[in-house]
């Protein structure tokens, strides 16, 4: 009788452990998650002060595209605003958009583009969105493992006993994002 005692113990003290490891685990995972999307926040707060100073400068050459500084201004607005992953992407992609316009619109302006403050902005930005890119990699890799473990079996038992919710991927909704841009000589 011992023996089976001790073996059944021993099977319990092994689920516990299991157990404990796979909350822990999911913890881990989900803490991950929520530090990458702050990063992906931090980097999108950076943009968003940019993007005022990098409009004001434009205007100052092109006076007349009233309606582009606009549609900016809302964009920015927009994703300011926006809650949700879902909902953030949409808007960054809205907003990623307009500052492509702004950009295609200096190129009219050869004073603009030689402008050293105008450079800076722009070199700021394009640094920002490269930062902004890594750290959508970062979240989505993060996302990617704790919904894994979320869904695997046995690991999903503790999930759902717990509370664990698969978490959404920061993605890219808009077909211009998607589509390979056309490069003509």
């Amino acid at each position: 009788m011992p023996i089976v005692l001790i073996i059944i113990l021993v099977v319990v003290v092994l689920a516990v452990l299991w157990a404990v490891g796979s909350f822990n685990g999911l913890v881990t995972l989900k803490n991950r998650a929520k530090e990458a999307w702050a990063d992906i926040d931090v980097q999108l707060k950076r943009r968003y002060d940019l993007i005022p100073n990098l409009v004001e400068t434009v205007k100052g050459y092109a006076t007349h595209e009233k309606q582009l500084f606009e549609n900016i201004t809302k964009a920015r607005t927009a994703a300011m605003s926006a809650q949700g992953v879902q909902a953030k992407g949409e808007a960054e992609n809205m907003l990623s958009g307009t500052l492509k316009s702004l950009f295609a619109v200096t190129e009219n302006y050869p004073d603009l583009k030689a402008s050293t403050n105008f450079l800076e902005l722009q070199r700021e930005l394009t640094d920002t969105e490269d930062k902004i890119q890594a750290a959508r990699r970062f979240y989505n890799t993060n996302v990617r493992d704790l919904n894994i473990k979320v869904e695997s079996f046995p690991a999903n038992i503790i999930a759902s006993s717990f509370g664990f919710k698969q978490m959404e991927l920061f993605q890219t909704t808009s077909e211009a994002e998607r589509n390979p841009v056309a490069v003509k000589f």
